[in-house]
């Protein structure tokens, strides 16, 4: 199914919003709850699907408890402009960082990215979730076994913490805190590598694992994962039930030898 061909602004810079400005008849599919706001002659829908393509009951369930699995809501909610008019609807992210607009025609159809890093997308792009191809980057990439992936051939809209920084990888490989990760081009190998010597893993502060992207392919990185964010917040808060992601290191690093980093 060809996408709907999306104009949009990003405003802000820390906070940023996408605003989509949507042609007659023309439709914006979104995460549940990233509405900012919308002009009049907009109405929305929440709907089980993407709506790319025809899909019975069973289908449609069956998207939906796929879509659980990757942490984000069985629903998705679809904007249309109902107006002889181009009209404008705002989405934002949930915490600080920025949004990122990729065009899918332009990397071979498909993107994959963080759970929960998905904001919006052009009516059409079709949301699946990747299984990871080994069981070392399943148990100890951060993201777990269940990756997002993003096909079609129009814009979608990524949100991810902090800073971004896209990489061009031509052949070789770059090792990478499996936290930021904010997405990459199915053309990239993706793996998990211990983290040095035992000492440095334990000690190190920067976790028992690295993650490893190798080959030819577009990478996005970002500086502030959100389960580091939440960390440092938990921290603050002096809540002793906060678990730390690896940030940490000395005595408190031992404590998170069996955490889910």
């Amino acid at each position: 199914m060809k996408s709907h061909d999306l104009d949009y602004e990003i405003i802000g810079d820390d906070m940023q919003i996408v605003e989509i400005e949507l042609d007659p008849g023309e439709t914006v599919i979104a995460e549940a709850g990233a509405m900012n706001y919308i002009e009049d002659g907009i109405t929305f829908e929440a709907r089980m699907g993407d709506g790319s393509e025809a899909k019975g009951v069973l289908g449609k369930l069956m998207g939906a408890g796929m879509r659980a699995l990757s942490g984000e809501s069985i629903f998705m909610t679809h904007f249309t402009n109902q107006d002889n008019r181009k009209r404008k609807a705002a989405f934002a992210g949930p915490y600080p960082g920025k949004i990122i607009p990729v065009e899918l025609s332009s990397l071979g159809g498909s993107l994959i990215c963080q759970k929960e890093a998905f904001l919006a997308a052009a009516y059409g792009t079709r949301l699946s979730i990747e299984f990871t191809r080994r069981i070392g980057a399943g148990f100890f990439g951060g993201e777990g076994f269940i990756l997002q992936r993003l096909e079609g051939d129009g814009k979608v809209f990524i949100h991810v913490g902090g800073t971004v920084i896209k990489k061009e990888l031509s052949g070789e490989s770059l090792r990478i805190d499996t936290g930021c990760i904010a997405a990459f081009t199915p053309s990239l190998d993706y793996s998990i590598e211990r983290a040095g010597s035992l000492k440095s893993m334990v000690f190190g502060g920067e976790g028992l694992f690295l993650a490893t992207l190798k080959g030819c392919g577009t990478l996005w990185l970002q500086s502030l994962p959100f389960s580091r964010l939440a960390d440092r917040v938990i921290r603050a808060s002096g809540y002793s039930g906060g678990v730390s992601k690896g940030e940490s290191s000395g005595i408190t690093g031992l404590g998170n030898l069996f955490s889910n980093r």
